[in-house]
């Protein structure tokens, strides 16, 4: 990999992501490369700034934060095929991110991608777009949006809690009517943060694929489902007499829904390009660690095979 021109976001209020973001940069330009650096936070969006400012492609984002911080990277890079390097440099539960450990020798890192010496890992994406009025004659309104992890569409309101009544279409076929707190559709990325706690499917990230999960149905019947990923999930708000639905992007919102309008979610045409740096990754090994399954706590032989190196 040229490390010719780069981009450093770290974590936004986070002082140690800060810090690692400063001293990566005084060693890439002292190694020639042209850097960008910039917060990252619910407040800062570096990313627009970053693109209006470089004459030439950007080979690497060098991302210094947690989930939240690699999640946003890839919302904005990934349209323009810009591979990210996420560390886990102040967050906290790192399901998208490198160790740090493997950040903290930055010499042996930079040599690491100048010789080639690590994985790319391509995630599927989602896309969103509203449309108002009736098939066929319905209209586009507002912007695109893109989540690596979840569309989620559920309402908001300041003084209290309330019920979506939302119909949901699968290329054009009705489905159900939910009632409840919302509905989720993600990606296999996705599957492993806001669907697992809404008792949707882990789906292995290698694979295309949606799942689509209802948030705490009031009907025992309302069941999360797995689709191809070419569906379009079509979701039509109703009874809102309030104005309060909105669609979320990643935990970050996006924009309000209004009545008669409606919100189809696809598979996005481009993909997050991730650097993996693990010689050995694996996405289960990674399931035992993050959610604390039992066998990242409890280790019995099973005297078949070897696990994790030990007999």
């Amino acid at each position: 990999m040229e490390l010719a021109q780069a981009l450093i976001v770290y974590k936004a209020g986070d002082a140690f992501s800060q810090r690692w973001a400063e001293t990566l940069g005084q060693i890439l330009e002292q190694e020639g490369c042209r850097i960008l650096v910039g917060p990252s936070g619910p407040q800062d969006n570096p990313y627009p700034v970053f693109m209006a400012s470089v004459n030439r492609p950007i080979d690497l984002a060098f991302v210094l934060g947690g989930d939240g911080t690699a999640l946003a990277a890839a919302r904005h890079l990934a349209p323009e095929g810009i591979p990210i390097l996420a560390v886990n440099v102040g967050g906290h539960l790192g399901f998208l991110t490198e160790p740090f450990e493997l950040f903290q020798d930055t010499a042996t890192l930079l040599q690491r991608l100048r010789d080639d010496q690590y994985a790319m890992q391509q995630r599927m994406m989602l896309q969103a777009q509203a449309y108002e009025g009736p098939r066929p004659q319905s209209e586009p309104v507002g912007e695109k949006y893109l989540a690596l992890n979840e569309m989620c569409i559920k309402p908001a309101s300041a003084d209290r809690m309330l019920t979506a009544i939302l119909e949901m279409e699968i290329d054009g076929d009705v489905v159900d009517q939910y009632q409840g707190d919302g509905m989720i559709v993600a990606t296999p990325t996705g599957s492993t943060c806001y669907t697992v706690a809404a008792n949707g499917p882990i789906i292995h990230p290698g694979m295309e694929a949606i799942a689509v999960a209802p948030i705490c149905p009031l009907s025992l019947s309302s069941r999360p489902i797995v689709l191809p990923a070419r569906s379009v999930v079509s979701i039509w708000p109703l009874e809102d007499r309030n104005l309060t639905t909105k669609l979320w992007m990643d935990g970050v919102l996006a924009t309000s829904i209004w009545p008669g309008q409606r919100v189809d979610v696809f598979m996005a045409n481009c993909e997050a390009r991730f650097i993996v740096l693990k010689d050995h990754y694996s996405f289960y090994q990674t399931l035992r660690e993050k959610l604390h399954w039992a066998g990242a706590r409890i280790h019995y032989n099973n005297h078949y095979g070897q696990r994790n190196g030990k007999g």
